[in-house]
């Protein structure tokens, strides 16, 4: 006999067998067992979480022979005839390969003819928000007047796709995710049947890996035991088979960021490339352990709220008690907005260097967070009596006296959160008095950043942006904003020669990088070498390697 995945072997037979969606299951049985049954039901929810199989259990329940308190019997001949797919009554459709108006138009003519078993005919329509426009308008007809011996059951994974005439019409049920204790429940009940040894560390890892979705970590464990065949599923395998991180990678990650190394971080994250392990998956999960030490940083009963050993917990908190609020904020929404984007990128590589390299560099942003992240660094020049900053401690304790506003000091004279927008401007500023000046080769780093950089202007400053050029000045100490006179770019020209424009421009290519930065407006002629001179200094791009010491 062929082997049988798990998520289909195990597949409910029972509503008892449904995990996690006790308020759809009662429900249901609710109606079975008083006689009333619905004509429509729009199953609503994520991946992995029952909808197919609630369907299939309903569809069995209310043409079952002998229904045991609302749930098929699964031994009489209909409920046999359901489960192996060969009844008459049950008629699965996928919308997403059978979403055009004649499919439609099929059923509104079989749904003229009563069952020639059992009491319903079930429609279960999987996907249904990938019907088209004419489709969805032909089966309105039907749900609008329904024969009485039929049920339709619409599942999907986009509810906001349906249309208001179609879901109106049906009783909804919202899937939820399911619980990471739940999901370990089941798969440990699974493999007792199974004689699949596992520890409860190697299923909890695979519940949360799972994300809410049963199906998922069926597929998962699944593709564990076939790895480790014939030996008992432990954590250590789980993370070989699945690509993932242990805690101890982040740790170590964190523990470089913190202090500012950005070739240890690169190489921790070279390491994780190396073991083969998924990028995605791990800015997720790392954004996750960032999660973890907020959580503990901000509430006391945390040990109770993190799924995790007590000896990853307690390295949680010394990591969380090197961080201010702010600073893990800070890290959280960088590696957030990674996560979004590392998902298309086709440089996942560069995208995860770049996030760690911004948690490495806090001058490279201009927030809040990252202007206390920046005092932070600061702080830790002035404790190392300013070794390796190029200023005497003397220095930087003007410097630190200088640029922080009245109560960001508390007694102790350590830093305490100011969550006051004033302070943070003033701060700023005064952090921009005391840049260096960018050396040639961070020029040419800010070249080929300069769509990074100009994300940060308005939207018209960004369009008048795009219409020129920026290039090394002639001494190679500074840049050009550059323009050739023709009349696509007049108002980009007139634009820029406002002083206060140009100011402006430099300010926030000063607050985006953290170096000081002369940039001067140059405008030539058409008939100038402009081209040659953008395409030579295109030949001058380097690697992407921002190197700051």
């Amino acid at each position: 006999m062929p082997y049988m995945a798990l998520y289909r072997k195990w597949r409910p037979d029972t509503f008892e067998e449904v995990k996690g969606q006790d308020h759809i299951v009662t429900t249901l049985k609710n109606q079975i067992i008083n006689d009333r049954i619905g004509h429509a039901f729009l199953f609503c929810g994520t991946r992995g979480t029952g909808k197919t199989s609630v369907a299939k259990l309903f569809a069995k329940a209310v043409n079952c022979e002998h229904p045991v308190d609302g749930s098929p019997c699964n031994e009489c001949e209909t409920c046999k005839a359901i489960a192996n797919g060969s009844s008459m009554n049950v008629i699965e459709i996928d919308a997403a390969s059978n979403n055009g108006v004649d499919n439609i138009r099929q059923i509104r003519d079989e749904v003229q003819y009563p069952p020639t078993e059992g009491k319903y005919k079930v429609y279960i329509i999987d996907e249904v928000h990938m019907l088209s426009t004419g489709a969805f308008n032909a089966l309105l007809k039907t749900l609008e007047e329904p024969p009485s011996y039929v049920i339709f059951i619409l599942a999907t994974t986009e509810s906001h796709k349906i249309p208001i005439t179609i879901s109106s019409r049906c009783q909804k049920y919202d899937f939820r995710r399911i619980s990471v204790e739940t999901i370990s429940d089941r798969l440990s009940n699974l493999l007792l049947r199974e004689n699949v040894a596992a520890d409860k560390r190697a299923l909890n890892y695979i519940a949360k890996a799972a994300d809410g979705s049963m199906r998922d970590a069926l597929s998962i464990l699944d593709q564990c035991i076939a790895f480790n065949l014939g030996k008992e599923l432990t954590y250590d395998m789980v993370l070989e088979t699945i690509g993932a991180v242990d805690i101890d990678i982040f740790e170590r990650l964190l523990t470089k960021v913190i202090e500012l190394d950005v070739s240890g971080a690169i190489d921790v994250i070279d390491e994780v490339i190396w073991q083969g392990s998924e990028l995605s998956r791990f800015v997720s999960e790392f954004t996750w352990f960032l999660r973890n030490i907020l959580l503990m940083k901000v509430s006391e009963e945390a040990d109770k709220m993190l799924d995790m050993s007590a000896e990853n917990q307690n390295k949680v908190k010394v990591l969380a008690d090197k961080l201010e609020l702010e600073t893990i904020m800070r890290y959280i929404n960088v590696f957030s907005e990674t996560a979004s984007n590392i998902k298309y990128a086709t440089q996942k590589r560069v995208v995860l260097e770049l996030a760690v390299i911004k948690l490495c560099k806090p001058e490279m942003e201009t927030d809040y967070g990252s202007i206390l992240d920046r005092i932070r660094v600061l702080e830790k020049k002035l404790e190392e009596g300013g070794n390796g900053s190029g200023v005497s401690k003397e220095q930087l304790q003007e410097m630190l006296s200088g640029m922080v506003p009245a109560g960001i000091y508390n007694q102790d004279g350590a830093t305490s959160v100011v969550n006051e927008a004033e302070d943070g401007n003033r701060l700023k500023d005064k952090l921009k008095d005391t840049l260096p000046d960018a050396a040639y080769h961070e020029l040419i780093d800010f070249i080929n950043l300069w769509d990074e950089i100009a994300s940060d202007y308005p939207y018209i400053t960004r369009k008048y942006l795009d219409k020129g050029k920026v290039l090394l000045d002639d001494d190679k100490k500074g840049l050009l904003l550059t323009f050739i006179d023709e009349a696509d770019s007049k108002r980009a020209i007139e634009y820029f020669k406002d002083k206060e424009h140009m100011e402006y421009l430099r300010s926030v290519i000063e607050s985006t990088t953290g170096r000081r930065v002369k940039i001067d407006l140059r405008v030539v002629s058409a008939d100038n070498n402009i081209r040659k001179e953008i395409e030579e200094n295109d030949l001058l791009k380097i690697n992407f390697n921002i190197d700051y010491k």
